[in-house]
């Protein structure tokens, strides 16, 4: 029995990176998975789940390394980190970056864990780059002003039924929708 440590050509990196590709999880299982994380949540902090508190929080942490005397005249930043209060000091910072680990290592032993841009045949990589940029800076612009984003939102604040998450929920799926016709070319 050969393993890869006997096959001389093969780097370290090689071994840790050429995995066999695993199927997905199924969606009823990774669902109910995701149900009982979030039910741990719950159980154990008192919170749901959520990222973009935990990135705008990183975000003000940098502001206020850069810019403090900005970040003590807005009221909206003096709440995060103002006086000496530190920004990250708070359960959704760690959240955050486990999430990040979370995918690496899921993506790690699954054999997906590569570097790749996703797109349509009729657009360059540079349009797909901007459009998920613009994209991105959209979606964090409306977390921020609906006071969540999708995973707090819809996941945390869908799972206690709270009538702003659930009209959330549809708008964001209403908007996705509508928007789906103007953007279909570049996946067409």
């Amino acid at each position: 029995m050969t393993t890869t440590m006997d096959v001389p050509n093969k780097t370290w990196k090689t071994r840790l990176f050429d995995r066999p590709k695993r199927d997905y999880i199924h969606p009823y299982l990774g669902g109910l998975l995701l149900g009982l994380v979030l039910f741990a949540a719950f159980f154990l902090t008192g919170n749901g789940l959520g990222a973009s508190g935990g990135l705008n929080r990183i975000v003000v942490f940098v502001e206020d390394l850069i810019a403090p005397a900005h970040v003590d005249r807005i009221p909206y930043l003096i709440k995060l980190a103002g006086g000496d209060k530190n920004p990250l000091d708070d359960w959704v910072v760690p959240l955050v970056f486990g999430t990040i680990l979370g995918g690496f290592v899921s993506g790690w032993r699954n054999g997906r864990l590569q570097v790749e841009t996703n797109k349509g045949p009729n657009i360059s990589v540079r349009t797909r780059w901007l459009m998920a940029f613009i994209g991105g800076a959209i979606m964090g612009y409306g977390a921020r002003m609906a006071r969540g984003c999708t995973s707090g939102q819809a996941l945390s604040g869908g799972a206690v039924l709270s009538v702003g998450s659930w009209a959330f929920m549809f708008a964001v799926f209403g908007g996705a929708y509508a928007l789906a016709y103007f953007v279909r070319r570049l996946w067409n």
